[in-house]
């Protein structure tokens, strides 16, 4: 008997964010297999080794036995609806992976099953109508601000129907969605308050690319279930034709931020929801408020109406060509500020600031870090599945396609984000600025080291305090703009000490590996000596120039811990890593011996402020 590996992926529904300590039982209708195991701090089970027929089986075009094993995997947590899943598939020496996304138990009880259909070489299915071609795409503008599509593709039904997909000019898809799901004789405003929900809701599907970015080859769907109700060729009301022409290139969004608000709504009489009330908006317009005013009436007073004089085809975000090492452009800054959103939760995946759009060592190990927990190609490259799937990420985490969305800011570049950061506060500015602090806290032990999480909690109160203190500031443990170009001030002048020159290096072209002998083995000997904190971290390297097993051990532990591909090989971007650590060191030690200070002027105040090392 030969055997499979499935691995067992759980994340809270529609958010991608990975839930712990879920129970997940997997076994086969006779209960001889029966194994229990329990999601980890990324939602991910261990991986479970299951009997399977052998591989043969799946190589014989016209074998009759089935050539894969089925197991049932349920899926409990307290305060989640049960997940349930029939027939999943297990192939010998293939890993299956089973991603299940968790409903929190409030509105109703009971367990989710679903029964998986057999493999479609094994049992086929009937061949279905294939969809209609898609629109060329173009590629998108890097900047990431919205536009006004010329043309939408629909698909005429749930997004996994077997149905057509239609392309139609944007302002006659409004028109069309308009008359099919408010009345024409309704006040002006109640009108104009539904149609711009109506804009805003198709151009959020546009900007986070939430099909597309899914491999769908289409933008929006017809179905009132996931979106808006598109009849095609039916006829337009004249009323909400005249308001369209009007305001098509205008949409609602959240003051701070740039991306068109999902303005969920409903009717407000047979389906109820969080957002607007379509019945409702006539009452509100009967009583004399406009547009404005009903929209705030229901998504609150932080939203404005904004409108935009770009008006393009509709384009995938892709740049067209694979980012790596070494690539410098818009599109690798939109992968550092999305990955470092991310980074919040998945904490596993190493953060870059500023956002230079320079992708170098860490952004790599970013890069790596996402492909691993996502179960990509580990190879450091976003190519398109990456991309996308950074997207999809992005997009769930943030809850752009949502009610409830934190929104898109403006990325700040370094710079002031012009508010206030305090305890209790979340989001990428304060992980930018525990950034900022983490790296002088390797300087200096007024500062302490913590957690780039985030979140601001009483750790980065503390070195925040410790910060202010060192740098002569009131400590009142608040990132105000004094603070925060204080500190910005701070990180260039660590930054420009030219870590890593000291004693540098060039790699010598040629990769060391099991068995290489030299001068150059013995200089990453003493090197990765030199970063060796403690006994945990293993005993110290022979420096003999001979790369044996204990160098290669050493050199997967660097690896591992630092993002980059564990292979045991000191490649280019394992050398140059090492290199640039031992360089911090040499850096560091000199700072100790001369009892150097690193003199701060703060932009506001024109006033020196001086951080004086203690190591």
């Amino acid at each position: 008997m030969a055997q499979g590996i499935l691995l067992v992926e759980v994340m809270a529904a529609q958010q991608a964010i990975p839930i712990s300590s879920a129970t997940i039982r997997i076994f086969n209708q006779a209960l001889t297999i029966d194994e229990v195991v329990y999601s980890d701090d990324e939602g991910r089970s261990d991986e479970v080794v299951l009997p399977c027929p052998e591989r043969e089986l799946s190589l014989e075009e016209y074998n009759d036995i089935r050539p894969y094993a089925v197991y049932h995997v349920d899926v409990t947590l307290d305060g989640y609806i049960p997940q349930s899943f029939r027939n999943v598939q297990i192939f010998a020496d293939e890993t299956s992976i089973l991603t299940v996304s968790m409903f929190p138990q409030t509105e109703r009880v009971g367990i989710d099953t679903y029964v998986l259909t057999p493999h479609g070489l094994y049992d086929p299915p009937e061949i279905e109508n294939s969809l209609a071609p898609d629109i060329e795409l173009q590629q998108r503008l890097a900047g990431g601000y919205p536009f006004i599509p010329e043309y939408i593709t629909v698909h005429l039904g749930r997004p996994d129907a077997n149905a057509n997909n239609v392309t139609v000019s944007f302002i006659n898809y409004i028109k069309n969605v308009a008359s099919s799901e408010i009345y024409p004789t309704w006040p002006n405003a109640s009108l104009r308050s539904n149609i711009y929900c109506q804009i805003s809701l198709a151009l959020n599907r546009v900007y986070t690319e939430w099909y597309r970015s899914r491999g769908y080859p289409f933008d929006i769907t017809n179905s009132t279930a996931f979106d808006q109700y598109y009849v095609h060729n039916r006829d337009i009301f004249q009323s909400v034709s005249v308001i369209v022409d009007e305001i098509f290139n205008e949409y609602i969004r959240k003051i701070g931020t740039i991306n068109p608000y999902y303005a969920e709504y409903c009717d407000g009489r047979i389906a109820n929801c969080r957002g607007l009330k379509q019945w409702g908006t006539v009452t509100l317009a009967q009583q004399g408020r406009n547009a404005l005013e009903i929209l705030k009436y229901y998504y609150g007073n932080d939203i404005e109406i904004v409108a935009t004089d770009r008006i393009q085809s509709i384009t995938t975000s892709y740049p067209g060509t694979a980012l790596r090492q070494g690539s410098r452009s818009d599109a690798v800054a939109t992968i550092q500020r999305q990955l470092n959103r991310i980074a919040i939760n998945y904490p596993s995946i190493p953060v870059n600031y500023p956002v230079d759009g320079i992708y170098g060592n860490r952004t790599r190990a970013a890069v790596l870090a996402f492909q691993r927990i996502f179960n990509l190609t580990q190879d450091g490259v976003v190519g398109k599945s990456t991309w996308y799937r950074i997207s999809y990420i992005y997009v769930a985490v943030t809850k752009l396609a949502e009610l409830t969305s934190e929104g898109e800011r403006l990325p700040t570049n370094g710079n002031y984000p012009g508010f206030a950061l305090r305890r209790g506060d979340q989001g990428i500015e304060v992980q930018e600025a525990q950034y900022y602090l983490d790296l002088v806290s390797d300087f200096t032990s007024y500062v302490p080291n913590l957690r780039i999480d985030g979140n601001f909690g009483t750790a980065t109160y503390n070195a925040v305090v410790g910060f202010q203190r060192l740098a002569n500031l009131t400590p009142d443990g608040i990132i105000g703009r004094q603070t925060w170009n204080t500190l910005r001030l701070a990180y260039e002048a660590i930054r420009n000490l030219n870590l890593g020159n000291p004693g540098y290096v060039v790699y010598p072209g040629t990769a060391l590996r099991l068995g290489s002998r030299g001068e150059n083995v013995r200089l990453m000997q003493s090197y990765l000596n030199a970063l060796r904190e403690n006994a945990a971290d293993g005993p110290e390297l022979t420096v003999d120039g001979i790369f044996g097993s204990a160098t290669q051990s050493r050199v997967r532990a660097f690896q591992r811990d630092n993002g980059l591909e564990v292979d045991g090989i000191i490649g280019q971007n394992t050398w140059n890593e090492i290199v640039r650590q031992y360089g911090v060191i040499l850096n560091r030690q000199e700072i100790m011996d001369e009892q150097s200070l690193l003199a701060l002027e703060n932009a506001e105040t024109e006033t020196n402020t001086k951080i004086y090392t203690e190591w």
